[in-house]
């Protein structure tokens, strides 16, 4: 799960950064991208590879860190269904995305849990 999260975090960075702060091909790839979800994502990466570098090094905080991952990464996706509800615009790729993320941290968080807490017990 650690080489999943670091990896995640690397391609998040860069696909996000490209868009944030390069104007070119993926930008206009990008489409009718939400920027608040696209900044989170961006910020969120560089806490994907601390939670990676935590689990590697068998950190307790990489547990409570993963969680909180979980947590916010679900709040925006919640944030951005209210925008998709309320007619904003959106590229239907930016679910699936969400739905993604959500779903990886749930399960290096489930992981993660299981490994440092719940065996501990």
């Amino acid at each position: 799960m650690t080489v999943i999260a670091f990896i995640f975090g690397l391609l998040t960075i860069k696909s996000g950064g490209s868009v944030l702060f390069i104007d070119g091909p993926d930008r206009v790839a990008a489409g009718n991208y939400t920027p608040f979800v696209l900044w989170f994502n961006f910020v969120a990466g560089f806490f994907y590879l601390l939670a990676a570098l935590g689990l590697f090094l068998q950190k307790i905080w990489s547990v409570w860190l993963s969680i909180a991952i979980v947590v916010t990464t679900l709040v925006v996706f919640a944030v951005f269904a209210l925008h998709i509800n309320n007619g904003g615009i959106y590229e239907s790729r930016t679910l699936y995305a969400m739905t993604l993320r959500s779903s990886v941290w749930a399960a290096i968080a489930l992981f993660a849990y299981r490994k440092f807490i719940h065996n501990r017990q």
